[in-house]
Order: C-alpha cells, then sequence, then structure tokens
C-alpha cells in the first residue's frame, strides 16, 4: 500500500478535527456542482460540524455566495439565522471574515441585523475587531445600533481601537459613535490606544473630542497607561491636549511616579517641563523623587531636584511680579 500523501493527511486531520463530511466540505470549498450531486443523491443537508456550523456558516465564511443561493433557494427547512455553537449567525461569520458580498445577499435574504453571539457581539462588533471597513460601512447603513456593548463592554469602536484598525474607527466615529463610552472596568477607547502604543489612534480620539483624564477601575488614566508602557509619543499627545498630570492611580501614584519607578527618564522630561506637583505621595507616602532615589535613578531624581528648583524660583518670580 502506497503511504498517503502530505494534502491527503492534511485533508483527512482536517475533516476529523471539524467534523467535516462530504457535503458541508463542498460548501467550504464553494464546489457547488458537488454539492448539488449530493443532494440529489439524498445527502442529509441538516448536517453539522463539530462546532455547529451547518452547510450556510460554511459558504458564509467562506464567502461562496453562489452556493449560499442554490442553499437558500433550492433547499428546504434552511434557517437563515440558524446560529452555531457559540450563538453565531452565517451573518456573523460573514461579518468576521469580511465577507461583503455575502453580508449583502443575507441583509437581502431578510436575516436577523442585531442578533448576538455568545460574548453578546454583533455583526458590527465582529467587523469592526477584524478591520473590514467596507462590510462596516454596510453594516452601519443599515441602521445597526452603534453603542451595543460584548459582554465585557466593548463597543465596536473600542474593539476596532484595540485592533489597531484605523479606517474602522475613522468611520465609526464619523457614523455618530459615543468616542467616550466606557467597559466594564471602566476603559475608554483612549485607554486601548495608550495601551497598544497606537499614535494615530489616539490623535483621532482626542480630535473627536474624548475626555483625556477619563481614569478605568484601577484608577489609571491614558497617560498613567503610556508611560507604564513607555509611549513617548502618546505622553507627548496628552501632554499637548492639556491632561491633568496630578491625578493618582489606585496607588496614589501620578505619571510621574510610574515614569520615576520605571526610570522612564526623556518620558520623565516631558512631564516635568509641563509641570507637575512634586509634593504629591504615593500610598507609600513616597514622592516622585523618593521613588527614583529608591530604584537609583540618578539622573532622572536630578532631573526632578532640578525642577523643583525652577518651579520654586518660577513661584517666587511671579510673586515679585
Amino acid at each position: 500500500m502506497e503511504p498517503s500523501k502530505p494534502s491527503q493527511q492534511m485533508g483527512t486531520t482536517f475533516c476529523q478535527w471539524f467534523g467535516m463530511n462530504a457535503l458541508l466540505l463542498s460548501a467550504w470549498f464553494g464546489h457547488l456542482r458537488v454539492l448539488q450531486i449530493l443532494v440529489n443523491a439524498g445527502a442529509k443537508i441538516s448536517c453539522v460540524n463539530k462546532n455547529g456550523r451547518n452547510l450556510l456558516h460554511c459558504a458564509a465564511q467562506r464567502g461562496h455566495i453562489k452556493v449560499m443561493e442554490f442553499i437558500m433557494e433550492d433547499l428546504e427547512d434552511v434557517h437563515v439565522d440558524k446560529t452555531d455553537k457559540m450563538d453565531k449567525t452565517a451573518f456573523h461569520l460573514a461579518a468576521e471574515h469580511g465577507r461583503l458580498e455575502v453580508v449583502e445577499f443575507l441583509i437581502g435574504s431578510g436575516c436577523s441585523h442585531s442578533v448576538k453571539d455568545k460574548e453578546k457581539n454583533t455583526a458590527l462588533h465582529l467587523a469592526a475587531k477584524n478591520g473590514h471597513p467596507t462590510v462596516l460601512q454596510k453594516i452601519v447603513e443599515i441602521g445597526l445600533g452603534l453603542e451595543e456593548k460584548n459582554m465585557e463592554g466593548l463597543t465596536a469602536l473600542h474593539l476596532a481601537v484595540e485592533g489597531g484598525h484605523y479606517d474602522c474607527v475613522k468611520l465609526l466615529l464619523e457614523a455618530g459613535c459615543d468616542v467616550n463610552a466606557q467597559t466594564q472596568k471602566a476603559m475608554t477607547c483612549l485607554h486601548y490606544a495608550a495601551l497598544h502604543g497606537y499614535e494615530d489612534m489616539a490623535r483621532i480620539l482626542v480630535d473627536a473630542g474624548i475626555y483625556i483624564d477619563a481614569v478605568n477601575h484601577q484608577h489609571a488614566s491614558a497617560m498613567h497607561i503610556a508611560v507604564l508602557q513607555n509611549f513617548p509619543a502618546i505622553v507627548k499627545l496628552l501632554i499637548d491636549a492639556e491632561c491633568n498630570l496630578d491625578i493618582p492611580d489606585e496607588r496614589q501614584q501620578t505619571p510621574l511616579h510610574i515614569a520615576a519607578e520605571h526610570g522612564r527618564q526623556d518620558i520623565a522630561e516631558m512631564i516635568l517641563i509641563a509641570g507637575v506637583n512634586l509634593k504629591l505621595i504615593d500610598k507609600q507616602g513616597k514622592t516622585s523623587l523618593d521613588v527614583a532615589a529608591r530604584g537609583n535613578h540618578i539622573n532622572l531624581a536630578d532631573m526632578i531636584i532640578k525642577a523643583d528648583r525652577f518651579y520654586k524660583w518660577e513661584k517666587g518670580a511671579a510673586v515679585v511680579d
């Protein structure tokens, strides 16, 4: 017996892993004629794979519109909103994988637009999360709620920012998304931009009027996060936008405390030039100078001492004037 070829082994493994029979495979790969032959031969059209996905799910995910037309028009008892084990419909899968033609077909077929999957994501969430602006635009046009939140309280805008999908963010902002929406952990879109260092994303959010001093469940602002993650460009952008540099987080640390703790000298310099209260103490009773000294960040400590002297001189000069 000849050993099986790698492609044959791969195909066998694929079928075993996902429970794909011949009928589902024909839909998955877009083999319309094979599908028709199997159906005419009496194949069970209600079959599903291990994920609970049926013929329509498979064709929708892969973007095979001709197969979908056959399924919807020629097969009986096909429900357009049938869900898989994750409560995803064909509409969810088409949006998630950027299949614009399929999305349009399903909308024309009367699918439910607002149905949510097991994680409470709508099709809008999935298109935004995976960076499909053309699909996102189509879903926005049909009037799907822009402020819908998933299980973690994220809107489509949050997911677009977190994924770094600038075109999707721009589209959603222009459509009127609430730029200040917060998740269950009180994260704004600006928090996510700061977390990942997306300068262009942060800029468009600031330009859209986002509240730059919003704090999350740890009482951290976007500035705290940008300093911790070491993104000087985000720090500069937020300083230029006149953020509050003296906000304490849950440890009562200001952004300067964090910069001092981690030896972020370039960031500390920007903060000091902008002007901060150097007397503020954290939960351990430490000023930012104490924190810098504790970490043996000599140059940074020297910067804070010089800034303190300058602040005092500046205050004295103002009194004289």
